[in-house]
């Protein structure tokens, strides 16, 4: 009924909306001679906060149309190279030269955590020039029709196994926060299996591995409520006329109210800031504003099944980190893995996963040859700076590349020692 009442304010609201914007429009244009003016101005800040603070944010597009390599710019183009009702798997296609050397081949496993593969369009930018990206684009569940069937955390693990079938030998995983988990997990289980199609490496940046090493405010959260009071109260059904109708999710709203509510003081200074900056005319800073929360605020729903069962296997009951995980009947072992390379990358002033839950991958990997094993530290990053920023394009882009080459299949392995490095220093 909750979902239901959301979607009738915001129909009900929609008038204003539309009144506020058209006022916008008259209050900017040039030909009103009072848009020259600050009293101009102000009014139309204000209506462009009620418009933006009121609107529902659609899925942004990625709009990454070149890259810059070596040789000078090529064209970039989006293509899907495999598909489920659940999941997109987008390649960035560059046009490249005849003569351009191989580059590492990265499958990017975006988190399925309330926001859309967009919010890492940062990461894709900097890792073009050197790797061809692919990317999870994973669809909100409201508009998947429940014909189409459940989608769990068994699902999401075959779906990157799949995946990683599809894409080939010698392919480079990357799971970014949520997916660390999963990802560790499809990996084990193909490394079990002797799957010739387990990657050469894994990545997994800021991910809750084992949520009991220093929780934050989101794994304290997790923990104080059973998993019957989740299923309770934050699962509802998507309303009609949704193409979802019926279907169980927990909806994204209520995950970005959630976010929200965590830096309310920050939004609300930034929101200020944003009329300030119309009303002084600051386009820059206001656009800067603009770009941040149309992609922040674009949120879609995920299946309950899945959202519940990922609540209670990795915030709960620790299941990964205990060796207790199960997948259809199957017991996880992470023990299993010996041939593919690990890079766990963290951020210092991380909220969301706190310092050494990423890093808890090596101990729960200890037969991956110590030559094949590398843990990074960001100093002064949250966690969006672990995977976007000048942070990530200076430090950690470079090193997951860098691993990613070293590691590259056929090629050799050896090194000197295990490294624990923290903002380069090696330690």
């Amino acid at each position: 009924m909750f979902y239901q009442m959301y979607e009738l304010n915001h129909a009900a609201i929609a008038p204003m909306r539309a009144y506020a914007d058209a006022m916008r429009l008259t209050f900017q244009n040039p030909v009103n001679p009072v848009s020259h003016t600050q009293f101009g101005r102000s009014v139309a800040a204000g209506f462009e906060l009620f418009e933006r603070t009121t609107r529902r944010y659609g899925k942004p597009s990625f709009g990454l149309d070149e890259t810059a390599l070596d040789s000078g710019k090529v064209s970039v183009h989006e293509k899907i190279v495999w598909s489920r009702p659940f999941c997109k798997l987008i390649h960035f296609e560059r046009a490249l030269p005849s003569n351009h050397k191989a580059d590492p081949k990265i499958l990017v496993v975006a988190p399925m955590s309330g926001h859309y593969a967009t919010l890492l369009r940062g990461t894709v930018e900097t890792l073009l020039p050197k790797a061809e990206v692919y990317i999870t684009d994973w669809t909100d569940a409201r508009t998947v029709p429940v014909s189409e069937g459940r989608f769990d955390l068994d699902d999401y693990i075959d779906y990157v196994i799949s995946m990683l079938h599809a894409l080939g030998p010698d392919t480079h995983v990357l799971a970014v926060c949520q997916p660390s988990v999963p990802v560790l997990a499809a990996v084990a289980l193909m490394e079990e299996s002797g799957d010739t199609f387990a990657p050469s490496t894994m990545t997994l940046m800021g991910g809750p591995i084992d949520t009991r090493i220093n929780p934050t405010g989101v794994n304290e959260l997790a923990q104080a409520k059973p998993i019957e009071w989740f299923e309770e109260n934050v699962t509802m059904q998507v309303p009609w006329p949704l193409p979802g109708f019926s279907r169980q999710v927990y909806p994204g709203f209520l995950q970005l109210s959630g976010f929200m509510t965590m830096n309310l003081d920050r939004h609300m200074i930034a929101q200020k800031d944003f009329y300030n900056h119309l009303v002084k005319n600051d386009g820059d800073s206001a656009e800067r504003h603009r770009d941040f929360y149309d992609e922040y605020l674009a949120v879609m729903d995920m299946t309950a099944e899945f959202y519940l069962q990922t609540v209670d296997t990795v915030f709960i009951k620790h299941s990964l980190p205990k060796g207790e995980m199960m997948y259809r009947g199957r017991k996880v072992d992470t023990t299993a893995i010996r041939n593919v390379a690990l890079l766990t990358v963290e951020g210092e002033n991380d909220d969301i996963s706190g310092l050494g839950q990423t890093q808890a991958a090596h101990t729960i990997c200890p037969n991956i040859p110590d030559d094949m094993r590398q843990h990074y530290m960001q100093p002064d990053v949250g966690h969006y700076g672990v995977f976007n920023g000048s942070r990530f394009r200076a430090e950690i882009a470079p090193r997951i590349l860098d691993f990613a080459r070293t590691h590259a299949q056929g090629k050799s392995t050896k090194k000197a020692a295990p490294k624990v490095i923290k903002g380069g220093r090696s330690d």
